[in-house]
């Protein structure tokens, strides 16, 4: 074909051939450049044997935005971290569907066209007056961005999958006696009687500078890693060809002059392009720059000084970033924190006097006495006390006494007796329905283990790190 466009070049059938051929190669291109230059069948993920490309990922993205509502594709749109949340979730929704639909092959199920039909003609969103309705399928396909050859597709694909998951929404029997065990640890109640010993009933001095060096050895505090960071920004309209391109041509002699020697601000200047220094940040508390994404920040911390990054694109168009400093994480001296010391000293100084006198409460319980300042009360796992106290009582056999930590705060508590819960017929059966959907989860949790050994599931992170990650 090529071979007779270039000797009948001069004609005219040849010339109308090669327009038609530019026309379809240009719009090829412009669609393939918007998912940055990836080849149009590139293999993104691999699902046991089948092969999911960049193009199919890309009309299921196309589809699911479709059908999402204006304002939640705004925000894909326009928020990084929803719009890589997004691409995450489907790429993961398409690889558990496409490993269903691998069991649904190595079981044997099919699915007929004679069904596929029947399920399109008897659907109820494609009736009008009784009866099958072309035109609103044909309506439904536009809307949704489907050919009729990809909804046949979609819908086997579906089929297949209920022929495989069906029996998982089955509930699963549960036995009498695990339902009557359940209710009794879940509604049984406990008498307990208990005493609070606050840390603030303590008083304390004022430490020696000895007594702070000794309680900050203990509590150090450590200073994070500090990074200084400027950039430069070609700013582009990246969603246009031209202005993509022209921007991507102006990185690259920014970036030239950067290697050859010049300082960023100066090749910045020079280039009409954006410079910012940011001044020193840690990694857990990114600067207010819309450029410092936390996946730019990620980048940031994993470069090293003095060193620029490549090209990078960014929605606002192309960057190159570069660490001027890093001051190391280290732990602060001593005397740049010792006054924020004192309130520690103190308030350990509390704990240790609060825990002396809870434990000589226990000793005297232990020994018989009545506990002092106690309060009694009949408790059930959710009510009745602090929760500290619940969380522990229950958690130990009838006849114990134990001092249980709170905050800032001990509880000096005896667990006198258990008391059996009357039976309740509705709340039985609504535990009953419960655990059926517990233990049907438990199923569908192991199924999803292997369905994951059967057909391993392999990303092709480079590309799809570079295409839908920003």
């Amino acid at each position: 074909m090529l071979e007779y466009l270039r000797n009948a070049s001069d004609k005219l059938v040849a010339k109308i051939l090669m327009g038609l051929l530019i026309f379809s190669f240009v719009g090829w291109g412009v669609a393939e450049w918007i998912f940055s230059n990836a080849t149009r069948e590139a293999e993104l993920v691999r699902v046991g044997s089948t092969i999911i490309s960049v193009q199919q990922f890309g009309a299921e993205r196309s589809r699911a935005l479709t059908n999402m509502p204006k304002d939640q594709q705004k925000q894909i749109y326009t928020d990084t971290v929803a719009a890589n949340e997004f691409h995450k979730k489907l790429l993961a929704e398409i690889a558990k569907e496409t490993m269903v639909e691998n069991r649904a092959a190595d079981l044997g199920f099919i699915v007929t066209n004679k069904r596929i039909v029947r399920e399109i003609q008897s659907s109820p969103e494609f009736q009008e007056k009784g009866a099958f309705s072309e035109q609103k399928f044909d309506t439904h396909l536009m809307n949704a961005g489907f050919s009729e050859s990809d909804f046949v597709a979609d819908l086997r694909g579906e089929i297949l999958r209920s022929m495989v998951l069906g029996s998982m929404s089955e509930s699963v029997p549960v036995p009498d006696f695990a339902v009557r065990a359940a209710y009794s640890a879940r509604y049984t109640e406990r008498e307990i009687e208990y005493s609070a010993v606050q840390f603030a009933d303590f008083k304390t001095g004022s430490p020696s500078d000895d007594q702070l060096r000794e309680f900050y050895a203990k509590n150090p505090h450590t200073v994070p890693e500090y990074r200084t960071v400027s950039y430069v920004l070609v700013s582009a309209k990246m969603d246009t060809p031209d202005t993509y391109d022209k921007g991507f041509i102006d990185a690259q002699k920014l970036e030239d002059a950067i290697i050859s020697g010049e300082s960023m601000s100066d090749a910045a200047a020079k280039m009409k392009a954006k410079y910012v220094s940011l001044p020193a940040f840690p990694l857990n508390k990114k600067p207010a720059d819309s450029i410092m994404t936390d996946t730019m920040v990620s980048k940031v911390f994993a470069m090293d000084i003095e060193l620029e990054s490549e090209i990078i694109e960014i929605p606002q168009g192309f960057v190159i970033v570069r660490v001027d400093d890093v001051k190391p994480a280290h732990v602060a001296e001593f005397n740049s924190v010792k006054q924020g010391l004192v309130t520690g000293w103190q308030k350990e100084e509390q704990k240790k006097q609060a825990y002396v006198y809870a434990n000589e409460l226990l000793v005297d319980m232990n020994q018989g006495s009545a506990l002092k300042g106690r309060k009694s009360a009949i408790v059930s796992r959710a009510a009745g006390a602090p929760i500290d106290v619940l969380a522990a009582v229950f958690a130990q056999p009838i006849g114990t006494n134990a001092i249980v930590p709170g905050k800032d705060i001990f509880y000096v508590v005896g667990v006198k007796k258990e008391i059996a819960p009357k039976i309740d017929t509705s709340k039985m059966a609504s535990l009953r329905r419960e655990l059926q959907n517990t233990m049907k989860r438990g199923v569908m949790e192991d199924y999803n283990s292997f369905l994951i050994r059967k057909y391993p599931v392999d990303v092709n992170t480079k590309t799809f790190e570079r295409m839908f990650v920003k």
